[in-house]
């Protein structure tokens, strides 16, 4: 068993230049991790892959859409809706998209519709054999087209559909990640990712991703492509900044920040943020305006999960800053939100670490201002 334990506007113009040259955020990580004090950690879920989404409630409550098999994807799950007053106890509510036989429903974006809904985007992959390539490893033989789902109770019941854009030919189904978020015009905007295929008479080994920036003008009824945030990248996280202000927090073999200043139609150049295999970012904004980035670890000797602030609206960042250890590669994917007590409430998950030994979702409750 596993044991709880308790233990800027102006800086815009100077991060969309300094994505011009990488000049600021060349990934050069501090020569020693921040020291974090006064840290709360929580086993929060157990035997679950996880990959979680917060999201802050209008109510202040928290809530994490999560996948709920103890695998990486490669058995029959789902995604499951849990929440929290304060992300220290956890209950399951809801099913946002049940699973079909032979499919694993597992990627995700999730966030608050401009009525109040709570709405997630899913994806998955089957394992039925497709006709046109061999059987591949287990729910690895093709992926599924995007579900809409949505709930109107805080997330206990559920609708969805299935109406999601289409793929062109050679690439695959589009994936969601990250955040839905309403911008200032009141659209939502979500980001997601697709691969192209290798001959697919042989494998549905991906040999390209590129992640895209989609937008919903009916509040999140139907969904339309906008542009293209990376040629390279995959697992892509939007944070809006303000108006038509936006950064994509995009995977590659690190993390890289795109800048956007007209809604998202059109993107800058990237500039590099953490080191190799420091990877799958979410960025959010404090109450007191710092922009925080947490990221996974997964360098060898380092694994976890890792933060860093900016007070300046990204144009330079902090020391990095652990939040928690793992002792397996297969960990990350962090999620948080700001409690009204200015705590910070991040979420990820491990396949193991120092307070489980297997899958789970695992909890950090933290202060920015308490590092060192």
């Amino acid at each position: 068993m596993c044991a709880r334990f308790a233990s800027a506007v102006v800086a815009w113009t100077a991060f969309v230049a300094v994505g011009l040259t990488g000049s600021l955020l060349c990934g050069q990580e501090a020569p020693e991790e921040a020291t974090l004090a006064g840290a709360q950690h929580v086993v929060a879920v157990e035997h679950v892959c996880a990959w979680p989404n917060l999201t802050r409630m209008p109510d202040g409550s928290l809530v994490a859409i999560i996948h709920n098999q103890p695998s990486h994807g490669q058995r029959e799950g789902e995604l499951e809706c849990w929440a929290s007053a304060n992300g220290e106890q956890w209950e399951k509510r809801g099913n946002p998209a049940p699973h079909q036989p032979h499919t694993v429903r597992m990627n995700h974006a999730a966030g608050l519709a401009k009525n109040g809904d709570l709405l997630v985007l899913c994806s998955g992959w089957t394992d039925v054999k497709q006709p046109e390539r061999p059987k591949q490893a287990a729910f690895r033989d093709d992926i599924l087209s995007s579900w809409t789902c949505r709930s109107s109770d805080g997330g206990r019941t559920w609708t969805h559909h299935e109406d999601f854009p289409s793929p062109e030919q050679g690439w695959s189904h589009y994936i969601p990640f990250g955040d839905i978020i309403v911008a200032t015009d009141g659209a939502l905007h979500v980001s997601v990712y697709q691969g192209n295929f290798a001959d697919p008479s042989k494998s549905t080994k991906i040999k390209a991703f590129r992640s895209w920036h989609f937008r919903s003008d009916d509040d999140g009824k139907t969904w339309q492509r906008g542009s293209l945030i990376g040629a390279r990248h995959n697992e892509t996280a939007l944070f809006h900044a303000g108006g038509k202000r936006w950064i994509a927090a995009a995977r590659i073999d690190a993390m890289e920040l795109f800048p956007s200043t007209d809604d998202g139609k059109t993107w800058g150049e990237p500039s590099r943020v953490t080191s190799r295999n420091q990877i799958n970012g979410h960025l959010v904004r404090l109450k007191d305006g710092r922009l925080v980035l947490a990221y996974g670890n997964r360098v060898k000797g380092q694994f976890g999960v890792m933060a860093k602030v900016s007070d300046d609206d990204g144009a330079s960042w902090g020391p990095a800053i652990r939040l928690a250890h793992t002792l397996d590669v297969d960990c990350g994917y962090p999620s948080s939100v700001q409690r009204d007590d200015g705590r910070i409430v991040t979420a990820y998950y491990a396949k193991a670490s120092e307070r489980c030994d297997h899958y789970h979702m695992g909890v950090v409750i933290w202060d920015a201002d308490k590092s060192k």
